[in-house]
């Protein structure tokens, strides 16, 4: 499906629609009167197509079964939850059991031993009519999973060091267009490094594995790109609309991918191509541009030789001299020599800098990439092969001296510089867009990018320009506003992390940049000020809510309209905030606190459920509407939906401790034994999402040793129907984007709580672009067992390649036309051509993809 600009209106709406019967069936009938030509285009918000995604589990209790319900199969809902496909459980293909109101079951004739023998599926039933039978599972012997991994070689730095490597952030994603997910995992060195920190560090890789844990293939990003939470965040989905997931990140000369056979052998091995532009410039994939001890002396040495034709020198804004801008006499001449350069640049490292904080030592300064081309890579999902290589947006522009690097008290080239996020994106409303951005503590640059399978288009473009220094080695430009008119108050606003939130209700997603929101159109919604208050730095000044590291985008409160943003800051005496709640749509404080100091952490979540709302804590414990509340609060580093009944769990444990999952009434609900979470303190499972099973949350986290990704799956039984989070559309992005440098929990766009009123639930008007190959390949199944035969063959295939052609070419009614001559042929009920069974499946199938072309 070709990129789609064109907004909806509305992105979700309760599923309903006209029937036609098909042997007592009722499935979806076109729209009639809808207008729709031939040619438009194909509308709806683009989600995947998933499986069943049934899993089992043996338990003390018996088999616990858990499968998904998917958006498309949603006919309406009570306030307690999702009605619509019914479900039939199967052991050993005998039926077992219907289940109505929920997507999971518990066996309780089978346990120990017994259920190794057990094979289950579920039946989908709609109206009565059984329209679908699930692959069978066998269980789990108990309720986690080890999905295994093959861990790169340890290493050795250019300074002798040796590091190891753990797995770390995940993402999924259906590479193949099966319906099922495989497994992106991000390895780091032991070596890895904050961009604050001096060191070298070893190579980062991403991994693609099967459910099964075979590795399809490597992504080494090489020399050129530094290992550690801020440098390189991933971002997975399935970009072009053709059913299958991409990968797309930053890469460098030297990113090298690697595919693997089925038994593991190395089946091919290539560099990512550099521009032409690069090419010609003798740029090589063999470049090391990390900087050594020396060599970042040599290019302070260039950087200082050059100072004259600097264009903020130039123009007046910068010291004309270092001496000046070092606040010491005059002592060279302009431009200075070789000897003058490195005599400054002696002075500048022994002696201005050590006397401005202790902990700046840059005669120690290596292993940092200052230099070289950056670039943003696209990799086909399955294989890694590279589709395209374009330049990095936005550049470094040079090694962070206007980025105000150079002057704070602690001097950090490559720091401010050097912070990146990522995140995905329905910008239209449809498509996923990817977002990639650099800086947040001064200048912020925001770019995002559509692919259409072929190559990359820039969305938008947003900077808020440098903040204006009077001299780049002493100046507090934390807090000031950039060069730019339009964008100048979004630097300093930026977090951690970002969210991708339909924050105005106009069904086309914003991002939410910390204390700043960007509109759809890349245009600047809103950007956070409010007055210092009394004890602050300067009361009764307007200033920026400003930096922090932790966010969360989702209705918060049920009981206002829209969506709230709760955020913690750490901007300490210059910020009006230690933490704060807004209105997501406008950005305007709800109720929040004054700190003074650096607010690290907050979360939010369900966690009583005798309160209303979602309850929130960074300092005190509070409801949705900012009521003080017993108790101090609980866990930051990550929640999850764990619990039948709907409410918030805990995911605590860092470093060298055992996570557990948490709750807060009941306390610990699981101890995560031989395993452990990432990012140092901040203690992040690998990933929390919606990966099997019903709409509760997995958890995913790696084994102490990283030999495997160990997935949890809660087993309590709930008797909630909802569809699968992932066909949420926030939620599926905020997902993608949960590798991000701090590790935010994803969110729905709606109000999800123990007390979630179902008929308010929005169902999203979806398109599956891998539903249509999924229908062709159930059909040219049912060929091989004989249930379909005779001319009736070809006739129906030809149907579904047309029907293929037109939604590859973005052809909405063509599509629908194509699909409505094959369920009119699968109704002729000719003898021998098509069985009863066959005709109900393929019927109901090939009815939803229809409705989808409306």
């Amino acid at each position: 499906m070709s990129s789609i600009k064109t907004a909806v209106s509305a992105c979700t709406v309760l599923a309903t629609g006209v029937v036609l019967t098909l042997s007592g069936l009722a499935v979806p009938a076109m729209a009639q009167g809808h207008g729709t030509g031939n040619a438009a285009p194909i509308g709806g918000v683009q989600l995947e197509y998933l499986d069943r995604g049934l899993v089992a589990a043996a338990t003390p209790q018996g088999v616990f079964l858990s499968w998904r319900l998917k958006a498309t199969e949603v006919a309406g809902a009570t306030s307690d939850g999702l009605t619509g496909t019914d479900f039939t459980v199967y052991r050993n293909g005998e039926a077992i059991g219907t289940v109505t109101n929920s997507t999971n079951y518990l066996d309780t004739a089978v346990l120990g031993a017994a259920a190794a023998g057990a094979r289950y599926s579920v039946g989908a039933v709609v109206d009565g009519v059984e329209v679908e039978v699930s692959a069978e599972v066998t269980p789990w012997t108990q309720a986690s999973k080890d999905l295994p991994l093959v861990k790169p070689a340890d290493g050795v730095t250019p300074t002798g060091e040796a590091y190891t490597y753990s797995a770390s952030d995940m993402s999924v994603g259906d590479v193949d267009g099966d319906g099922a997910y495989e497994y992106f995992v991000k390895w780091e060195p032991s070596n890895s490094k904050d961009v604050s920190q001096i060191g070298y560090t070893g190579n980062t890789y991403i991994d693609t594995y099967t459910g099964e844990g075979r590795l399809l293939s490597r992504v080494d990003l090489g020399v050129n790109i530094r290992s550690g939470a801020h440098y390189t965040q991933f971002m997975v989905s399935d970009f072009d609309g053709d059913g299958r997931s991409e990968l797309m990140l930053k890469t460098a000369p030297g990113t090298k991918t690697t595919t693997y056979g089925p038994a593991g052998d190395v089946t091919s091995e290539s560099y990512v191509t550099l521009p032409e532009a690069d090419i010609a410039a003798g740029f090589t994939n063999e470049d090391d541009y990390r900087l050594s001890a020396g060599g970042y002396y040599e290019h302070v040495v260039g950087l200082f030789k050059g100072w004259q034709d600097h264009p903020e020198v130039e123009a007046g804004t910068w010291p004309r001299t270092l001496e000046a801008a070092f606040g010491i006499e005059e002592r060279y001449d302009y431009p200075l020599s070789d000897a003058d350069a490195r005599a400054m640049a002696d002075y500048f490292m022994d002696v201005y800098a050590p006397a401005r904080s202790a902990r700046n030592n840059l005669r120690a300064f290596e292993g940092f990439i200052l230099d070289g081309p950056e670039y943003l890579s696209v990799f086909d999902g399955a294989t890694g092969a590279e589709l395209e290589t374009v330049p990095y947006e936005p550049g470094r522009g040079d090694d962070g001296l206007l980025w105000g690097d150079y002057a704070m008290s602690r001097i950090e080239p490559g720091n401010r510089v050097d912070r990146f996020l990522a995140g995905v994106a329905y910008l239209d409303g449809q498509n996923p867009s990817a977002v990639f951005a650099r800086g947040y503590y001064t200048r912020a640059n925001v770019v995002a990018y559509s692919w259409d399978g072929e190559q990359l288009t820039q969305d938008w473009v947003v900077d808020s320009g440098h903040v204006p220094m009077a001299n780049p080695f002493n100046s507090g430009p934390h807090g000031g506003t950039g060069s730019s008119e339009e964008f100048g108050t979004l630097a300093g606003q930026g977090f951690h992390s970002l969210s991708a939130s339909d924050v105005d209700g106009d069904g086309r997603q914003e991002i939410v940049y910390g204390s700043a929101t960007i509109d759809d159109d890349g245009s600047l919604l809103y950007s956070s000020f409010d007055t210092l208050p009394a004890g602050s730095a300067a009361p009764g000044t307007e200033a920026k809510l400003g930096h922090g590291d932790a966010i969360h985008v989702t209705d918060i409160d049920p009981d206002r309209p829209g969506q709230e943003i709760f955020s913690v800051h750490e901007g300490a005496t210059g910020a009006p905030y230690g933490w704060a709640m807004r209105d997501a749509s406008t950005g305007e404080v709800l109720f929040g606190g004054y700190t003074g100091k650096d607010t690290g952490r907050g979360m939010i979540g369900d966690v009583d459920p005798t309160v209303r709302g979602i309850e929130n804590w960074a300092v005190g414990l509070r409801s949705a509407a900012g009521r003080v509340l017993p108790g101090s609060g609980y866990g930051t580093n990550m929640s999850i939906r764990w619990a039948a009944d709907g409410t918030t769990q805990l995911v605590n444990g860092s470093g060298n401790q055992t996570p557990t999952i948490d709750d807060a009434r009941r306390g610990r609900l699981l101890t995560a034994t031989g395993t452990r979470t990432n990012n140092g303190t901040k203690g992040n499972p690998s990933l929390v999402a919606d990966v099997l099973g019903d709409w509760r949350e997995e958890l995913l986290v790696r084994t102490a040793d990283s030999s495997a990704i160990r997935i949890f799956m809660s087993t309590e039984v709930t008797d909630r129907k909802l569809y699968t989070l992932m066909h949420d559309p926030q939620y599926r992005a905020e997902t993608a984007r949960q590798n991000t440098a701090y590790n935010q929990p994803a969110y729905t766009g709606f109000y999800l709580a123990s007390d979630t009123d179902f008929t308010g639930v929005p169902v999203p008007d979806a398109f599956l672009p891998g539903a249509l190959p999924a229908l062709q390949r159930q059909f040219e199944a049912l060929v091989v067992a004989g249930e379909v035969s005779g001319p009736a063959v070809q006739q129906l295939r030809a149907s579904l390649d047309q029907a293929q052609r037109a939604v590859e070419r973005d052809q909405a009614g063509n599509g629908a036309r194509a699909l409505e001559k094959f369920l009119g042929r699968l109704e002729q009920k000719k003898p021998g051509t098509v069985s009863e069974d066959a005709r109900i499946q393929l019927g109901y199938a090939g009815s939803k993809v229809r409705s989808t072309l409306d």
